[in-house]
């Protein structure tokens, strides 16, 4: 799910911090680091939240626990839906 940045969405102001190093390189090429860092920590958000699905089913995994034998999961669910009014 990519939510695209419009005009319409507002910008705030962040800062980075970088060696003088890599600043004096960034500063010798053309580029829009705005941009590449918007869509760096888009990413980044991403891969946080799929991270977050990922463990979340895994801890469901770990808790969820195993029908008893003799286990009629269908009946159950009839028995109930005939309670309905």
């Amino acid at each position: 799910m990519r939510k695209a940045v419009g005009r319409s969405e507002k910008m705030v102001r962040t800062s980075v911090t970088v060696p003088e190093s890599v600043k004096e390189e960034m500063d010798r090429v053309d580029v829009n680091w705005s941009a590449v860092m918007r869509e760096a920590i888009r990413r980044k958000l991403e891969w946080e939240r799929e991270k977050d699905v990922v463990e979340a089913v895994l801890i469901n995994e770990k808790l969820r626990r195993k029908a008893p034998d003799g286990w009629d999961s269908a009946r159950v669910i009839r028995a109930w839906r005939g309670r309905r009014p």
